[in-house]
């Protein structure tokens, strides 16, 4: 399957999906965030899949941001863990996940 099809069928099919690294501090931090609020998300670990690179290529063209976590909520990009993070402070967050 070629990674837009990856990206596009994981935004489509879940509530939240966190495009992140498993050894990156944010991705982690972020995260931890959703553990706390108790939303269910799926995370794609991109340093461990061979296609990651592939990924997060098609996520830069898709969304213009070069970094993970790179986080879908409903099909609306977040974008970063500062932009969770200030979602979540806003209010923002909680009304996507109603």
């Amino acid at each position: 399957m070629a990674a837009k099809d990856i990206v596009e069928k994981a935004i489509t099919d879940n509530k939240i999906v966190v495009f992140s690294k498993s050894y990156c501090p944010y991705c982690n931090k972020a995260k931890k965030l959703l553990d706390s609020l108790s939303a269910k998300y799926t995370a794609f670990e991109l340093d461990q899949r061979e296609d990651g690179s592939a990924i997060q290529q098609y996520l830069r063209e898709k969304t213009g941001q070069n970094t993970v976590p790179n986080i879908f909520v409903k099909e609306q990009h977040v974008g970063g863990c500062d932009d969770l993070h200030a979602a979540n402070s806003s209010g923002k967050l909680q009304k996507l996940l109603q």
